[in-house]
């Protein structure tokens, strides 16, 4: 496109958008009408009026070269008492040219004396603004001439710029409170929708223009839809979770008061191990399921919260070690039960994988990152991002002996993530070289 390199330049904001939109024809609109009136009317004025000044001038060189000298100064006082003009012959020093750079009729005025009358050697219109000053070669000697300005061009042509710049300045501040006023209802639309994304579900009634209204509708029904769909899903996954335990511990509490035979033990062990995966199954189905559950954000530190989760995850065996903490507490709004449900999947997965875990905490302008490292096998880059899907299970190389797991631990941190606006990284770890998970949470404003 041809205005491509104007994207760089243009406001990102909406509001900024708009204010341009307004500013641009207002100005533009502002110059062509002063630009044209000047030129098309204070000047064809300015220029007829020195046209008189001419002719009057013209008298003045004409009586001061047809009569006697001595007769010269009474028959000039004559003319000056009936043209409100000053004069007078003789003088040694010229008139310089001298004007404004910013007085566009001065230059007509001289313009128009220097193209009419012969010997011109100056005109001054700088010295004193309300007057003009020239002076003329004659026959009978210098003649200088002052008259005043009024009588040359036309008298405050600034006063069309100053009402012109006055009047668009007011109307460019009312037109901003009235855009302010319908862009105000989308601004709301936009946090309210940036909120949800968050997981948090504020009030919003929709306001403004008729279709900024039907854009808050619609969000309002998309948002009361995923709501529904997010309640059902959990209701669901929490009630198959709970009934499939009342089976399990039936089995379990068979098998473990059955009479098993000596060379029936290793047959009665593995269909333990089973119970226990399945109730692993289970566990990590109910965690996902809470993980869509509703929880009140608070104002929560997130060094306790990263003190807290290595805590537990040395009770649950392990090495745990910490790596770069803020000196000071970093508080943020958000949920601290999901959160800490997400750090604990990724301290388990760092156990589960290798022998030494790391938890660090890292503070930027716009965001806050919490990382969990560790020195096992480490996740591909060409899969990583396959890994942060639900029930996915890596290559064998990855899970072997270490418990193949139900492929939720890393989808679970990662919905929590989003859910604070944030996000999940996958990367490799520089200080153990195993897997390193970003929780990458957003400042908000």
């Amino acid at each position: 496109m041809v205005f491509n390199w104007l994207k760089k330049y243009m406001p990102r904001g909406i509001y900024g958008r708009g204010a341009l939109i307004l500013l641009v024809p207002v100005v533009v609109i502002q110059l062509v009408v002063i630009v044209a009136f000047s030129q098309r009317y204070f000047e064809d004025i300015t220029r007829q009026l020195s046209r008189g000044v001419v002719a009057e001038i013209g008298l003045y060189v004409e009586t001061v070269e047809g009569i006697p000298a001595d007769q010269v100064p009474v028959a000039l006082q004559h003319l000056d008492t009936r043209l409100n003009f000053k004069t007078s012959v003789g003088s040694d020093t010229a008139v310089e040219d001298r004007r404004p750079w910013y007085d566009f009729s001065s230059r007509v005025i001289a313009s128009e004396l220097r193209s009419r009358i012969d010997g011109v050697e100056g005109v001054d219109v700088a010295s004193d603004t309300r007057l003009v000053r020239t002076s003329i070669l004659t026959d009978g000697g210098r003649l200088t001439i002052e008259l005043p300005r009024s009588r040359a061009s036309a008298s405050n042509p600034h006063q069309l710029m100053v009402w012109t710049a006055f009047t668009g300045l007011v109307m460019t501040l009312i037109a901003f409170i009235f855009l302010r006023n319908q862009l105000r209802p989308i601004r709301q639309l936009a946090r309210v929708a940036e909120s949800f994304g968050r997981g948090e579900s504020k009030p919003y009634r929709p306001a403004g223009a008729a279709e900024v209204r039907a854009a808050g509708a619609a969000f309002l029904n998309m948002r009361s839809r995923i709501e529904r769909q997010i309640e059902q899903r959990t209701l669901m996954l929490s009630g198959v979770s709970h009934d499939l335990r009342t089976p399990l511990t039936r089995i379990r509490l068979g098998l473990s008061m059955l009479d098993v035979p000596e060379e029936d033990t290793a047959e009665v062990a593995a269909m333990q191990a089973d119970l226990d995966e399945m109730e692993q199954l289970i566990n990590a189905f109910l965690d996902f399921a809470r993980s869509e559950a509703t929880e009140t954000p608070e104002e929560v530190d997130l060094v306790d919260l990263v003190l807290s989760a290595k805590e537990r995850a040395e009770r649950a065996g392990g090495e745990v070690k910490l790596g770069a903490m803020p000196d000071g507490p970093v508080m943020l709004n958000l949920r601290p039960a999901a959160l800490s449900r997400a750090l604990d999947n990724l301290m388990s997965n760092a156990r589960r994988y290798g022998t030494t875990a790391q938890l660090s905490l890292t503070e930027f302008d716009r965001a806050v990152v919490i990382s969990v490292e560790d020195n096992g096998p480490g996740i591909a880059p060409d899969v990583r991002e396959r890994a942060l899907q639900p029930f996915v299970r890596l290559d064998a190389a990855r899970n072997q002996n270490r418990g193949s797991g139900v492929g939720l631990g890393l989808a679970i941190a990662h919905d929590v993530a989003r859910r604070h606006g944030g996000t999940l990284r996958l990367g490799e770890s520089e200080e153990l070289g195993g897997l390193k998970a970003d929780i990458v949470l957003a400042r908000q404003a």
